[in-house]
């Protein structure tokens, strides 16, 4: 089965291949540097979950795929509170898609205030942890967690969540 995967991100690329290859038959992955046509650094739930969808859309175009997967990492703000929030998308050649949301954690309010100025997560990041690559490894998840969850072991979840309501709508047809 042929598998778009919307990104050239090392982390969310390895969540798709693992969790495809254990619940889908022999899969062959494409990657695409598919566009979110979201801004940079999406600010909400809503520009987030389109900048996934968007992506899975893209892929899925650009690779002629059976499924396709996109996936987005984002902030979004409760009472006045900065949290990551990610989605996922899943595109079947069918045109049916497949959302789900993953892990949200709090950001110190040192880092809200670097993103409310118009700055992005992940070179925020980089600055905070002089490390380089942040959202192709740990991701703002693994540092803010202590590497209990990374940004790759998140993504899994919701390319679980993606394929498990696949695999559902494919036992009930």
């Amino acid at each position: 089965m042929k598998i778009a995967i919307g990104t050239t991100n090392k982390a969310k690329i390895e969540a798709v291949e693992i969790i495809v290859s254990k619940h889908l038959d022999n899969p062959s992955f494409i990657y695409s540097k598919a566009a979110s046509q979201v801004s940079n650094q999406p600010m909400t739930h809503k520009e987030t979950r389109l900048g996934a969808i968007n992506r899975a859309k893209n892929a899925m175009i650009e690779t002629g795929a059976q499924l396709s997967f996109g996936l987005e990492g984002g902030v979004t703000e409760i009472d006045g509170l900065m949290y990551v929030c990610n989605w996922g998308a899943l595109v079947v050649a069918n045109g049916t898609t497949y959302t789900a949301a993953g892990a949200q954690i709090l950001l110190p309010e040192s880092i809200a205030q670097e993103i409310r100025a118009g700055r992005e997560l992940g070179p925020v990041m980089e600055q905070y942890t002089q490390q380089k690559d942040i959202r192709q490894g740990a991701g703002a998840v693994g540092i803010f967690t202590q590497g209990l969850v990374s940004r790759q072991v998140m993504f899994e979840h919701i390319v679980s969540l993606l394929v498990g309501q696949y695999l559902f709508t494919l036992a009930h047809e």
